[in-house]
């Protein structure tokens, strides 16, 4: 499935029925939550036949297309169905909920095949729902005409700090080719740099939040002093939204960008496994006088929480899954067990905290970087692990492990 974006050019007038088409999809998605909320025992199905409901008990929800309601109420279903998972998986901590939705800066709605139309020079759209929203012009660099209007299974209307974008869900399957490197990387993230390898190259950590958070806070207080419901408050708030949006399109580039780069030079590509939300959120600890009951308890961890989110591992982690995909290569995700603290050389256990940044073999007399020890360790596990059931790999690697054909390492299960 490939995803397509383009901005949106049109009136004040048409961008107001675009907000009332959002308010509306979130309305219907929230009925959904409650509906369940009250009637536990219904399922997917009961939820879009309640749609119809909804549009004959409310007049306005009418003016929202068939289809559209019934993605609301398939977003509903998606966080009913997660929580319903995290209850079965026992997930430690809370379950996640399903909560409702409320006014924000951002929002979407989601149409199906119906509801829109494409000019027949796909640079223009029109919204032909209740709401009459017209027709707008689209700004983008991706070109629609080298797919059928079928293969677009989703059109989606997204409303950010800038201004609105309309998305293309187009059923494509992307695959490229590329020339095996006859290379093998591992890759151990951290904060110091973003990641270190198993060939001791480093990339800088770029830090976009560090880097803007002056500009942040200053516009927060600016923000603050205004009158609540004032147009002033609406002025600032969109300035502060729209520095964050910044950042977070700065992080997603570099992780993108960093991504690619990684996949496009190795035949194999090897990570921790890490659970960066529970690096983020909260941690185990244990209350003294409960020492003896063995409870554990969870307490914020305020220390690396805003660097490690900074970072954004879990984002770069998931396009090197899907840059692995797309060019063939094999992605490997090994526990981080013992990664720091194993001795590459010798792989004796050397006991170290976290503020020691250089490795010591007090067995072998092996001294190397901290990172770039734990780096040669994931790759070590990687190679051990690829053929095995169980491990964490994307992609295929008959042709793709770099070694010689008497040698050629057996193929790792692929995902997805």
């Amino acid at each position: 499935m490939l995803v397509f974006e383009a901005k949106l050019e049109g009136t004040k007038e048409q961008y107001g029925k675009l907000d009332e088409a959002i308010r509306t999809a979130r309305f219907v998605r929230n009925s959904c939550v409650r509906y369940w909320m009250d009637n536990r025992n219904i399922g997917r199905y009961e939820l879009s036949a309640y749609c119809a409901v909804l549009a004959k008990e409310f007049e306005w929800a009418d003016n929202l297309n068939s289809m559209a309601r019934q993605a609301s109420a398939e977003r509903a279903w998606s966080a009913i169905s997660r929580f319903y998972d995290n209850c079965k998986k026992a997930k430690p901590g809370k379950k996640g909920y399903p909560r409702f939705k409320k006014e924000q800066t951002h929002g979407s709605v989601e149409y199906k095949t119906s509801g829109w139309k494409l000019s027949n020079d796909r640079r223009h759209i029109t919204f032909s729902d209740g709401f009459e929203a017209g027709t707008f012009k689209m700004w983008g660099t991706r070109d629609l005409h080298f797919y059928q209007l079928k293969q677009i299974k989703r059109v989606r209307v997204v409303r950010r700090a800038d201004g609105y974008y309309c998305q293309f869900c187009i059923d494509q399957e992307r695959l490229e080719k590329r020339e095996p490197t006859a290379h093998n990387v591992g890759i151990d993230v951290g904060l110091n740099h973003f990641y270190t390898d198993s060939d001791g190259n480093t990339v800088a950590n770029p830090r976009h939040l560090r880097k803007s958070e002056k500009s942040l806070k200053r516009l927060s207080r600016r923000m603050s002093k205004t009158k609540k419901g004032s147009k002033n408050r609406a002025k600032f708030r969109n300035k502060l939204a729209r520095k964050h949006l910044k950042v977070s399109r700065q992080r997603k580039d570099f992780a993108v960008k960093t991504a690619r780069c990684v996949v496009q030079s190795n035949d194999l590509v090897a990570y921790e496994d890490l659970k960066v939300l529970n690096m983020v959120r909260q941690r185990v600890g244990r209350v003294p006088r409960l020492e003896a009951t063995r409870v554990p308890v969870r307490v914020r961890n305020r220390h690396l929480a805003k660097s490690i989110s900074d970072a954004a591992w879990t984002q770069f982690r998931s396009w090197v899954e899907y840059f692995g995909k797309v060019f063939g290569v094999v992605t490997v995700a090994v526990p981080p067990h013992y990664t720091s603290q194993n001795c590459s050389n010798c792989g004796k256990v050397v006991k170290k905290s976290l503020s020691v940044r250089t490795h010591t073999c007090l067995h072998c007399g092996h001294v190397q970087d901290r990172d770039h020890n734990a780096a040669r360790n994931i790759l070590e596990k990687a190679l051990r692990t690829a053929g095995h059931v169980g491990t964490h790999a994307s992609g295929e690697t008959d042709q793709y492990l770099g070694v010689s054909e008497a040698g050629r390492l057996r193929s790792a299960p692929a995902r997805g």
